[in-house]
Parts: structure tokens; C-alpha cells; sequence
């Protein structure tokens, strides 16, 4: 009986997915002090930047710690941007949405993966982007924080910026807070270099080719 009960709690349970890829970036351990507001009129964003692999990194996922929600919200977003033009980095462009759930309105840690091949090059700035379809007063998603940057760094990766707007349009710092997220990706092999003594022989074919159609 026991077992059988055992079971079907297990069964009740929904499924936990596993990140992809090797964790690049991490403070999931961190014990939230706050959360961030997240909404129509009220965007938040946490600047990262990529290690040192030579080929880049295909992007995996971003795992997001979120708490409870607060009222009704609806229209959750989560994008990559690259960084602005600036003398500081501030999120410039969407790279794209990534998909994961619509609603992440129950505390927990929320998975979410670029739709298609996304690769990041090598030791440049990017911001995860976070927004929602209402307006904060009529409910608001909530991006947990921490107020120490603690995150667990690999392979020449790293974070230390918080941004919020009002519209996504203009952006200021949020200061000594750290959004709760992880970032797990794959390195891309590097591009091979020409090999000297196949250019030599390829030019000197097209050499060869040029004189041939002279002398005809």
C-alpha cells in the first residue's frame, strides 16, 4: 500500500526538465532577498558575457528562478538582446524569444530555450531580457534576486549588471541586485584556418587556368 501510494504522488508531480550543456553561469543556489516586478510597464534585464572559446557557444537554455506572481498577469516574454552602443553595456537589440512556459506564475525555476540554433560569439556582452503583457497594477510576474552577486562562474564567462525600463526603449541600473538565472550552453568548434600549402596550390591552379585560356 505503501508503494502504491508512493507512486502516485510521484506521478502527480509535474515533470522536472534537465538543463542541456554545460552551465556556464549560476546563482540558482542563492537564497532571494526580493524579487523583481516584472510587466507590460515594467521590463528587467541581466547583462552576461561570453567566455573565451573561440567558436562561440550554442545557446542551450536560460534557467530562470521565479517566485509567486502577484494578481493576474499574462503575456510573459523572455528574450536575448545583444548590448547597445555605449560607453556602458545597456541591451541594444532582441536576438530573439526564447520559448518555456507562458505563465510562470508559481515559485519555482523555469527553463526556456532559444527556438532555433542561436550562437553566441565569443567574449561578447548579451542581456536576457524579461517583460509581460499587462500592466504591474493588474498583476506582475516576479524574477527573484539576490542582493550579493554570488554567481558561479565557468570558463571565462561572467555577470555583474541589472537593467530595468519602463518600455524597453530606454534603460537605467538597478544597483547591488543580482537576478536569479542560469546560463547553459555547448562551445562551437572553431573555424578551421586555410591551410598555406592548399591557398598556394589553389592559386596556382587559377594561375595555370588563366594562362590556358590565354594561349587558346
Amino acid at each position: 500500500m505503501t508503494a502504491i501510494v508512493t507512486l502516485a504522488v510521484g506521478l502527480s508531480r509535474p515533470p522536472q526538465l534537465q538543463a542541456q550543456g554545460t552551465t556556464y553561469v549560476s546563482n540558482l543556489g542563492a537564497t532571494p532577498s526580493g524579487s523583481l516586478a516584472i510587466g507590460s510597464d515594467s521590463w528587467a534585464a541581466a547583462w552576461f558575457t561570453s567566455g573565451a572559446t573561440s567558436g562561440g557557444y550554442r545557446l542551450d537554455s536560460i534557467q530562470l528562478g521565479m517566485a509567486d506572481a502577484s494578481g493576474a498577469p499574462t503575456g510573459f516574454g523572455v528574450m536575448l538582446y545583444n548590448s547597445g552602443i555605449g560607453i556602458a553595456p545597456i541591451p541594444g537589440t532582441s536576438l530573439g524569444t526564447l520559448s518555456g512556459s507562458p505563465s510562470p506564475s508559481t515559485a519555482g525555476v523555469y527553463i526556456f530555450t532559444p527556438p532555433v540554433d542561436l550562437v553566441l560569439s565569443k567574449q561578447t556582452s548579451y542581456f536576457i531580457v524579461l517583460t509581460g503583457g499587462t500592466p504591474i497594477a493588474g498583476g506582475a510576474y516576479q524574477w527573484d534576486r539576490a542582493d550579493t552577486s554570488s554567481y558561479d562562474l565557468n570558463g571565462g564567462w561572467g555577470t555583474t549588471i541589472a537593467c530595468h525600463s519602463a518600455n524597453g526603449s530606454s534603460w537605467s541600473y538597478v544597483s547591488a541586485v543580482s537576478p536569479v538565472f542560469a546560463i547553459n550552453a555547448t562551445p562551437e568548434p572553431a573555424v578551421p584556418e586555410p591551410n598555406t600549402a592548399a591557398v598556394v596550390a589553389l592559386g596556382l591552379l587559377a594561375l595555370g587556368l588563366r594562362k590556358c585560356r590565354t594561349h587558346a
